[in-house]
């Protein structure tokens, strides 16, 4: 009686699709080799992929083989892509398996491979199911593909986002409020430039940000956030970007803004994160000996640890951090203004923020103008194409290359479209929370003083062991500042003195020394909407 080992092999796809069970299988081998008379010496299952031979069950069989030959005369299985389905490796194991004195055969398409017509009739069972493989691989890319051009998000959802269904069954993808919160803040945060990208990163972890740092740096460069869908280059089809049907987490204008900064083409100066909360102002003062940023440590004393600010590289400036931190904090407080005069810091800020709007309608032209001009540029080389004066790869190349350009620019157009800013309430809370300042840096934590600080003082500091002083702070606190001690002036001036309402207020340890009407002539120049933000998020 001839000996026979079982192979049986079922993928899940297969398994689901076909009923390829495992038993089943099984129970048609072992009724043929009842009916053969052929006894059954092992039979072997496997859950694997049969486009290679790299199969575990399969490779502890041949070892088995090798060191006992001719134990078996057969090994069965239901159909030869139960064996294999790469026409290729198929007949290199065929060959193997003789020399080891097993032959393979189907038993629902059984061939007597001694004959040599026969192995034409092998190479159609064995090609039909790679075929199959393909065809069915080429109908899921160019679905996916379709897919895409319609906007549709496919796979798994990135982070930011879940997975849903509708109600016709169709699948997509919608932001998941907690994720989608904190990329809303990175996306911000990097376009601001306080913070490089790897303490927003920090940050956004500390606020609940649950991926790695990898998928972060993915995020972040991935413009699904901002409603785009890109389509990969396949063939004779270039890459290309098209309009998700997905909510967008975050604007197209922030997403560029963002790229630009990664990128490098926007430079910012990039605070440190401060671990010690009693060193706030660790990288905004300047050593008055030689003009470096003074760095801050804390040295143990007796019973304690003291902090101080301290040059490096042997130069010997060093401050107690505790007086430095109630020097700036006083300081901090002269630009409080007076409650009698709020509604005069908002008539004056009206003023120079539609002074300064004015050129927004410019913009939008310089953009428009712009975007004509690449628009013109793509016509022209569609026409050298067409001539044949460009080489279609150039053509692709710098098709490419303006195409990327317009796409920022008309962006950036929609969003100075779109994005209307409401001002009245924004200075109404912004003023109102400038009366709390001082509150609000005391008590706020470290990224709050820190913010506080960058936001009032855009240029460093210089601390000379009894005063801080700076060329510059931030616009609308110097209009405020100077505008509440003009008015204060005046009140102690006697009527003699009337020609004198626009003489130099300021203080000199702040070199603020400016009139109140020059004031508000210079900031209505240099207004911007960024700089009242500090009074909104207080």
């Amino acid at each position: 009686m001839k000996i026979a080992d079982l192979y049986i092999r079922v993928s899940t796809d297969e398994q689901a699709d076909k009923g390829y069970s495992q038993r089943s299988q099984e129970e048609f081998l072992r009724k043929y080799c009842e009916i053969n008379n052929l006894s059954i010496r092992k039979v072997i299952f496997e859950d694997h992929s049969a486009k290679t031979f790299n199969r575990p069950e399969w490779k502890r069989y041949l070892v088995e083989l090798r060191k006992h030959k001719c134990q078996a005369d057969f090994v069965l299985f239901l159909k030869w892509d139960r064996f294999s389905r790469n026409a290729g490796d198929a007949y290199q194991m065929i060959n193997l398996l003789r020399k080891l004195g097993v032959e393979p055969q189907a038993i629902e398409q059984p061939l007597d491979l001694s004959i040599p017509e026969n192995k034409m009739m092998l190479a159609f069972y064995l090609a039909a199911p790679e075929v199959e493989n393909d065809r069915r691989a080429l109908n899921v890319i160019h679905g996916m593909r379709r897919a895409r051009k319609e906007g549709r998000y496919m796979g798994l959802a990135p982070i930011g986002y879940s997975n849903k269904t509708d109600e016709a069954g169709r699948k997509y993808i919608a932001p998941e409020e907690k994720q989608a919160k904190v990329l809303q803040w990175a996306f911000s945060q990097i376009a601001e430039g306080v913070f490089n990208t790897e303490q927003v990163y920090k940050m956004a972890k500390g606020k609940g940000f649950s991926g790695t740092k990898g998928l972060f740096w993915f995020a972040i460069r991935n413009p699904i956030y901002c409603g785009k869908i890109f389509i990969p280059k396949y063939k004779d089809e270039e890459s290309c970007f098209v309009k998700g049907s997905h909510e967008p987490i975050i604007s197209e204008a922030l997403y560029y803004q963002v790229q630009d900064v990664l990128d490098g083409r926007k430079r910012h100066y990039r605070l440190k994160v401060v671990s010690n909360a009693s060193l706030p102002l660790r990288g905004f003062l300047i050593c008055p000996k030689c003009n470096k940023l003074l760095t801050g440590s804390a040295s143990k004393g007796m019973t304690k640890y003291y902090s101080y600010y301290h040059c490096t590289d042997g130069c010997s400036c060093r401050y107690r951090a505790d007086n430095v931190n109630t020097i700036f904090s006083a300081e901090l407080k002269k630009y409080i203004p007076r409650p009698e005069m709020i509604e005069l810091f908002k008539i004056t800020l009206s003023e120079a923020w539609y002074d300064q709007t004015n050129h927004l309608q410019d913009d939008s032209k310089q953009l428009q103008l712009q975007i004509k001009e690449y628009e013109d540029k793509l016509s022209y080389i569609r026409e050298l194409l067409s001539s044949r004066q460009l080489e279609p790869a150039d053509f692709r190349e710098m098709k490419a290359e303006y195409s990327a350009k317009l796409e920022k620019l008309e962006a950036k157009l929609s969003a100075t479209n779109h994005d209307k800013l409401d001002f009245n309430g924004l200075l109404t809370k912004g003023v109102n929370n400038l009366l709390k300042l001082d509150y609000v840096y005391e008590t706020g934590d470290i990224e709050k003083k820190r913010e506080v600080i960058s936001s009032m003082y855009p240029e460093k500091m210089t601390f000379d062991g009894f005063s801080v002083r700076t060329n510059r702070i931030n616009e609308v606190a110097r209009l405020i500042y100077s505008m509440d001690v003009g008015s204060s002036e005046n009140k102690n001036r006697t009527s003699g003195n009337n020609s004198s309402l626009s003489c130099e207020v300021g203080m000199a340890r702040f070199e603020l020394a400016t009139s109140w009407s020059q004031t508000r002539r210079d900031n209505r120049a240099t207004l911007h909407p960024e700089l009242l933000n500090l009074y909104y998020t207080i």
